[in-house]
C-alpha cells in the first residue's frame, strides 16, 4: 500500500521557468524611464478599465485576444513612439516595475505582435533579434559595441540594382542593416 492517498500526492518542486537573461540592452536609456511610467499607468488603467478600448480594438483587429499581459505590453509598445526592444530588455523593465511576466511570455507576445503586423523584427545576427515599433519600411545602423539600433529612412539608402529572384519567387522587401562602431581617436 502506498504511503500517500490519491488526495495527498507529493509534488516535486517546480523548476524556475526563467533562465539568465541573455540579450543586450536596446535603447535602454531612452526606453527605461518611459517604460516605467507607461507600464505603471497601463496596469493601473487595466485594473480600472479606463482607456483600454483602443488597445483592445487594435489587438482584436490584429486577431489577438486582449489578455492583461498583452494589453500591458501593447500600452508600452504601441503608443506611437518609435523604439527598438529585445525580449530580455523588455522583461527586465517589466520586472523592475514590480509586475511579474516571464521572459517566454514577453518573447511570445513580441512574436505574436510581429506576426500580426504590429511590430517589425530586425535580425541583428543569428541569435539576436530586436523588435521595432516602427513598422514603416526603413533601414538600420547597428552599433554592436553598445547593442543599439538607429533608424535610417528608406529613401536615404540607394541600391543600384537587385538580382532577379529565383524562379517561382518574387522579392517582397529589401532590408539593409549597416554595422557601425564608435570612432576611436
Amino acid at each position: 500500500m502506498h504511503s500517500c492517498t490519491r488526495f495527498q500526492r507529493r509534488r516535486s518542486p517546480k523548476k524556475a521557468r526563467n533562465g539568465r537573461l541573455r540579450q543586450g540592452l536596446i535603447d535602454k536609456l531612452r526606453a527605461t524611464h518611459h517604460f516605467h511610467r507607461v507600464m505603471s499607468d497601463a496596469i493601473d488603467s487595466l485594473l480600472s478599465g479606463d482607456n483600454t478600448s483602443t488597445l483592445v480594438t487594435r489587438l482584436r483587429d490584429a486577431g489577438l485576444r486582449p489578455t492583461r499581459q498583452r494589453l500591458a505590453l501593447a500600452a508600452l509598445l504601441l503608443d506611437g513612439q518609435h523604439r527598438h526592444v529585445s525580449a530580455d530588455s523588455l522583461t527586465r523593465d517589466v520586472l523592475a516595475t514590480g509586475e511579474q511576466m516571464a521572459l517566454g511570455t514577453v518573447y511570445n507576445t513580441l512574436n505574436q505582435f510581429t506576426e500580426a503586423g504590429l511590430l517589425r523584427r530586425v535580425t541583428v545576427h543569428n541569435e539576436h533579434s530586436v523588435f521595432d515599433t516602427n513598422t514603416d519600411h526603413h533601414h538600420h545602423f547597428y552599433d554592436a559595441e553598445n547593442d543599439q539600433l538607429f533608424d535610417i529612412p528608406a529613401g536615404l539608402v540607394q541600391l543600384a540594382g537587385l538580382p532577379d529572384a529565383p524562379d517561382g519567387h518574387s522579392i517582397d522587401a529589401v532590408n539593409v542593416l549597416i554595422h557601425i562602431s564608435p570612432e576611436t581617436n
